[in-house]
């Protein structure tokens, strides 16, 4: 039987308290105004792209298909966080309550893991309209790619579920300011004043699988591209191809350059103060960079945006 000393060290605490940059209070505003501004562009233009690519019947093949999803995972990696750092900043509070803040990294690290396994799929996408032309149709029909769409949430939500179980029992004796903007596994585990090991080796195993195998994948695949690529005679081809491959490898390096300093680091240089501005990061620039990324850089995309700009244009002339 617990005593009462026992039982205040192993009980949750009711809320956080969000450290966020409240040790630094003259960058509050500007960080307010930078981050209100890019969760906007972020909403108005992964809206955009899922309106476009599926209303335009010109943008209905596979790419479209994963890249639908991959602007509905930004928006929802983005509201998962970016609403709560701005009620934080914007007023005096700065804190979650405990079940809110449970929810808020099982939702954050299921869509993160996801989309690990879409950019995945994308670069298969590629491989196979490049270096496999002529099966392309056959290998990536319609019910294949929900199928990878689907194995891409299950699997997700999966390495969420085992995160959120393991994450849960932790006690914190009483300890309640986390130093980061939202809640993250990384941070938990470190404000945890039991033996954390079991958490440790769970945590790195896991993003190791679901960010290294679906980025060895990436590389593989884009190796093969490149073979392929440069085996085309006319330089007019060759940059056609590597153009349309250029968007996905850019959002690739975004999301997997911080993803792998975050997480693939031994715990004991775990650095709270480096790791949250890289979460801030991967959290909110990136989802806001990616549209931006597809539509300036891809030709189809931008011609179907202008249809539908004259197509609503015309109505509302009428």
């Amino acid at each position: 039987m617990r005593t009462d000393n026992q039982s205040f060290l192993w009980d949750p605490p009711t809320d956080f308290i969000l450290l966020g940059v409240s040790d630094r209070p003259w960058l509050e505003l500007p960080l307010f105004v930078v981050l209100l501004g890019s969760y906007v562009l972020a909403m108005l233009g992964n809206i955009t792209i899922i309106l476009v690519s599926r209303l335009d019947p010109q943008l209905q093949s596979p790419m479209y298909t994963f890249l639908r999803h991959l602007s509905f995972l930004d928006l929802c990696y983005t509201t998962t966080t970016v609403p709560q750092m701005l009620a934080n900043m914007g007023g005096s509070r700065k804190t979650i309550s405990y079940s809110g803040c449970t929810v808020q990294y099982a939702i954050f690290h299921w869509l993160g893991c996801t989309e690990c396994v879409v950019l995945a799929a994308m670069a298969l996408d590629r491989y196979m309209a490049i270096c496999e032309p002529l099966r392309y149709t056959l290998v990536m029909h319609g019910s294949f790619c929900q199928q990878l769409v689907l194995m891409a949430w299950l699997s997700g939500f999966g390495n969420s579920l085992v995160q959120v179980v393991l994450t849960v029992q932790l006690p914190f004796c009483g300890q309640q300011v986390l130093n980061n903007f939202f809640c993250e596994v990384p941070a938990m585990i470190k404000l945890s004043c039991a033996d954390t090991a079991i958490n440790d080796t769970t945590l790195a195993v896991l993003v190791a699988f679901f960010v290294l195998v679906p980025l060895a994948l990436i590389l593989l695949s884009y190796g093969f591209i490149a073979r392929a690529v440069l085996r085309i005679q006319s330089s007019k081809g060759r940059h056609k191809a590597f153009g349309t491959c250029s968007s996905h490898l850019m959002v690739v390096s975004l999301f997997y350059l911080p993803a792998i300093y975050m997480y693939l680091q031994p715990p004991s240089s775990y650095s709270q103060e480096q790791g949250k501005f890289i979460s801030l990061f991967y959290s909110i620039i990136t989802p806001t960079l990616n549209p931006f990324i597809y539509t300036l850089r891809n030709k189809d995309m931008k011609g179907a945006l202008r249809r539908l700009l004259v197509r609503l244009w015309r109505l509302c002339r009428r």
